[in-house]
């Protein structure tokens, strides 16, 4: 009867399996970085680089001097330039200059070279491979050791049969398999802690590393912009007359440019040809790059924030029982005895901590909780010898420490409400 009835839900379970079964090894800020900014880049490449939508990427107006394919060719491989005296609301409201920054030139005038427009495609491309590379090293050092442990456990709260039984392509464990995985899980737990933390080391640096590297793209897309990606979104949300002719985005993203082509005349003396460019993606680029300043604010402030959450973790998971059963009943949700929780922190150094609040997001609750149990047994069975400095003994085998290496940690006590509940 049982069987028949496991075997009904076939259908359902092997969808669940497809849609849902992938190991958790990280939150969901680093999910940002490698997965929605790595997918706002590529679209953004494919949009730059689409140009049967928006034409070519420039096109110049010149005399019959030059061949329009010549000057065009010329003027998007070096710079066009735009002349700062020339954004003047009055003068282009008036009609004496025809676009902003174009007009007669000076040689004491200040002038605005645009050379980025040949290099966003590439420059997008490697920014997302950049984004990217932190969880690609995160997963080679992690090397599926959160799924080794976990798989063939996502079905343990069917386990109520006394033998294994396959439904489809899937294996619904019996009791007493899902026992002999717990007591290997926890065996593993217990005598392999170096393992464990440097898995927990190496998620942490990536989400450091996460922090620096969006640190450091800011500050490369302001290189390349010329110093104006900064302060680009700030400039936008002051602008409030987007009436006029020329807006803040003018500026960094002409519509409209000079270009100066020399060449030698029938007689030998240099010819100087002006053209009038019109930047035809320049529309696609100061959205583009608008979007890229908000969609990089938020992230900055959410990996400050997930850095912060996880140095205050390291400082609370040994002074707050409340915490800890917080972060264990949000992971598995289920209730934890204070004691067991009591007992497994003690037992724990940090790094053992993060690994277990892994292990409890990618197990079933019922699971995680006999798992716990056992594992607070255990820990209370043991011997934990460590030295004056917090350390294990040269050639010991590896055992959870209750020490720690701050002075003023204590380990956790169970109030006598908490012991009798």
């Amino acid at each position: 009867m049982l069987d028949a009835s496991i075997r009904a839900f076939a259908p359902s379970l092997q969808t669940l399996r497809i849609r849902t079964w992938k190991p958790t090894i990280e939150n969901t800020v680093f999910k940002l970085h490698y997965k929605m900014t790595v997918t706002i880049l590529l679209a953004f490449v494919v949009l730059v680089c689409a140009r049967e939508y928006f034409g070519d990427h420039i096109k110049c107006i010149s005399d019959q001097g030059v061949p329009d394919h010549v000057i065009q060719t010329y003027c998007f491989f070096m710079a066009t330039f735009t002349i700062v005296r020339h954004y003047n609301e009055s003068l282009l409201e008036g009609g004496f200059l025809p676009h902003p920054g174009v007009g007669p030139i000076l040689s004491t005038d200040q002038t605005l070279n645009h050379t980025y427009y040949q290099w966003v495609p590439f420059v997008l491309f490697i920014q997302m491979i950049c984004f990217y590379m932190p969880h690609y090293i995160w997963k080679k050092k992690e090397g599926g050791r959160i799924k080794a442990l976990v798989d063939g456990l996502q079905y343990a709260s069917l386990a109520l049969a006394e033998e294994d039984m396959d439904v489809g392509h899937m294996k619904v464990p019996s009791k007493k398999t899902v026992e002999n995985r717990i007591d290997i899980i926890k065996k593993d737990i217990i005598l392999r802690l170096r393992i464990s933390r440097t898995w927990s080391i190496w998620l942490v640096s990536m989400e450091v590393a996460n922090l620096l590297h969006l640190m450091f793209q800011i500050w490369m897309i302001n290189i390349f912009l010329k110093g104006n990606f900064i302060s680009l979104g700030a400039n936008v949300l002051q602008f409030r007359n987007w009436n006029q002719i020329a807006d803040p985005l003018e500026t960094v993203f002409p519509k409209v440019t000079k270009c100066t082509f020399h060449k030698f005349g029938p007689s030998g003396s240099i010819q100087q040809h002006d053209a009038l460019c019109v930047m035809a993606l320049n529309i696609i680029h100061e959205k583009l790059y608008v979007v890229l300043w908000f969609w990089f604010l938020f992230l900055f402030i959410a990996s400050v924030l997930a850095v912060i959450w996880r140095f205050t973790s390291f400082f609370l998971y040994r002074r707050s029982l409340k915490f800890n059963e917080m972060m264990f009943r949000h992971a598995a949700n289920r209730k934890f005895n204070a004691y067991n929780v009591i007992q497994v922190v003690n037992g724990c150094q940090f790094a053992d901590w993060l690994f277990l609040y892994y292990l409890a997001k990618n197990m079933k609750g019922i699971v995680f909780q006999q798992l716990f149990e056992r594992l607070a047994e255990e820990l209370q069975k043991r011997e934990m010898p460590y030295d004056q400095d917090g350390h294990e003994e040269k050639g010991a085998e590896p055992v959870l420490i209750s020490k720690v290496d701050i002075t003023d940690e204590t380990p956790l006590k169970l109030d006598m409400k908490d012991k009798s509940s």
